[in-house]
C-alpha cells in the first residue's frame, strides 16, 4: 500500500470516480465518465492525495488552495474536498493516513487555516474541526415585496449572464473577502468555472456608481421558482434595491429562495413579509461546514479585545504547547512557552478553533469536551475572542 500524489490526467482514474460513486447516483453513465475530463481545468491547483494498493486506488481526498478572512485577517486556507474511499476499503484508517498527510503538506506549505464540508461532522472533529454555522434559506412570494415598487430608491441595478458580468462579480466577491469574518474564495482556476458555465443571471446593484451588492439566480419556470444563491450586499439600501428588481417579477414565478449570511434576519426586511427561513443539517446530505487552525501564526497579529491568558494546547497533531495569549494592545500577541500570572486555560485545537472562529463562548468549551477553562480564563478569552458570526459562503 502507498500515498502519492496524483496529476491532473490520473484524477480521471483515481480520484474522480471514487468521488463519484460517494456523493452521486451510481452506477455512472458512460456520459457521465466522460465530463470527468471537463473538470480538470478547475482541479488543476489541487493537491491530491490516493492511498493506492496493486494499481487500485483505495481512497482519495484533496486540498484546493483557498483565501479565508479571519476576524479581518485574509490568510490561505486548506479547503479540503473530494474525500471518498472505495467502498471495500472503508473504516481501515485510509481517510486518516490521508488526511494526516495532506495536512501536513498544506501546513508547511503556509497554510494556516483548514475548511471543508463533512460527510460526519464527529468524523472531522477528531481532526480539531469545529462545526461553522450554516447559511439560511429564505423563501418568499415576490407579492408581499409590493410595497418597494412604489418606493423611489436611490442607486440603480444592473442585469446581465454571469459570463458578461463576471469580472463584476469576483471584484465584489473579492470586497467580500476583505469585510466579513469567516468568508472564503477559491482561487482563480477555480472561481472561473461560475463564468465558463454562464449558468445564472447576475443582478448587481449600484448606488453613486459604486457596486455594493449582487446575487446570481436562475428561473426554472414560468410560475415556478427563482432560485437565488448567496444574496450579498454592503447596506439595507443596497438590499432593498435588489429585492425591488425580484418584486417585479410577481406576474412570472411563484416563489423566491436566496441563500442569506447565518446572522441576516428577514422577518424583518419588510411589513407582512410571509417569510420561511431555514438551515437544515442532515446526514448524509446537508451538512455545515467546519473549520480549524493549522497553525498558531493565523493568530498573531489579528485584531483582538483586551485580555491576557495563557494556554495549554493538548491532543493535537498539529497545535500544541504553551503559549500567552496577550490582546491589551488591540493586537494578538503570542509567547510561546510564556509563563507568569496570567490565568490559565487547557484547550483542545478545536476549542482554540472555536474561539478564534468566534462560533462559541470560552464557558462552553468544557461542556463540549474541548477543554478546561476556569471562569478567569475564560473572562480573559472572551475579551481577547469577541463572539462573531463567521460567512465561509464558498462550497466545495
Amino acid at each position: 500500500m502507498t500515498i502519492r500524489r496524483v496529476t491532473a490526467e490520473e484524477r480521471l482514474t483515481t480520484s474522480f470516480p471514487l468521488a463519484a460513486y460517494a456523493f452521486e447516483s451510481s452506477p455512472r453513465s458512460a456520459a457521465r465518465t466522460e465530463e470527468f475530463r471537463d473538470y480538470l481545468p478547475y482541479q488543476e491547483g489541487n493537491r491530491t492525495l490516493i492511498v493506492e494498493e496493486d494499481g487500485s486506488t483505495l481512497a482519495a481526498c484533496s486540498a484546493i488552495p483557498m483565501r479565508q478572512n479571519l476576524r479581518g485577517a485574509v490568510l490561505p486556507m486548506a479547503g479540503v474536498a473530494g474525500v471518498a474511499t472505495h467502498p471495500l476499503a472503508r473504516r481501515q484508517g485510509h481517510v486518516r493516513t490521508l488526511l494526516h498527510q495532506l495536512l501536513d503538506e498544506m501546513r508547511d506549505e503556509g497554510h494556516p487555516l483548514s475548511a471543508l464540508y463533512p460527510f460526519r461532522p464527529s468524523f472531522y472533529a477528531r481532526f480539531g474541526y469545529i462545526g461553522l454555522p450554516k447559511p439560511r434559506t429564505v423563501t418568499f412570494t415576490p407579492a408581499d415585496l409590493g410595497s418597494l415598487l412604489r418606493a423611489d430608491l436611490p442607486g440603480e441595478v444592473r442585469w446581465e449572464r454571469i459570463g458578461d458580468g463576471y469580472p463584476t462579480w469576483l471584484a465584489f466577491i473579492e470586497r467580500c473577502l476583505q469585510d466579513r469574518h469567516g468568508f472564503a474564495v477559491f482561487p482563480d482556476y477555480r472561481a472561473v468555472g461560475v463564468r465558463d458555465r454562464d449558468e445564472y443571471w447576475l443582478l448587481t446593484a449600484r448606488v453613486a456608481g459604486e457596486v455594493t451588492g449582487m446575487v446570481t439566480y436562475r428561473i426554472d419556470d414560468h410560475g415556478g421558482t427563482l432560485a437565488g444563491n448567496e444574496l450579498l450586499y454592503a447596506d439595507p439600501l443596497t438590499r432593498a434595491l435588489l429585492l425591488q428588481f425580484f418584486a417585479r417579477h410577481v406576474d412570472q414565478v411563484e416563489r423566491v429562495t436566496l441563500q442569506v449570511t447565518p446572522d441576516e434576519l428577514p422577518e424583518l426586511w419588510l411589513t407582512d413579509l410571509d417569510v420561511h427561513v431555514e438551515a437544515r443539517i442532515a446526514r448524509p446530505g446537508s451538512s455545515a461546514p467546519m473549520a480549524r487552525l493549522l497553525s498558531l501564526d493565523a493568530l498573531n497579529g489579528l485584531p483582538a479585545g483586551p485580555g491576557r491568558v495563557r494556554i495549554e494546547l493538548t491532543g493535537d497533531r498539529w497545535l500544541a504547547g504553551s503559549h500567552l495569549l496577550d490582546g491589551t494592545s488591540g493586537s494578538l500577541e503570542l509567547s510561546a512557552g510564556a509563563s507568569g500570572r496570567a490565568p490559565t486555560a487547557t484547550l483542545t485545537a478545536a476549542g482554540l478553533s472555536a474561539l478564534a472562529y468566534g462560533v462559541l463562548d470560552p464557558a462552553e468549551l468544557p461542556l463540549r469536551g474541548l477543554g478546561e477553562v476556569p471562569a478567569d480564563a475564560a473572562a480573559e478569552l472572551r475579551g481577547i475572542f469577541p463572539r462573531q458570526v463567521p460567512y465561509l459562503l464558498a462550497d466545495f
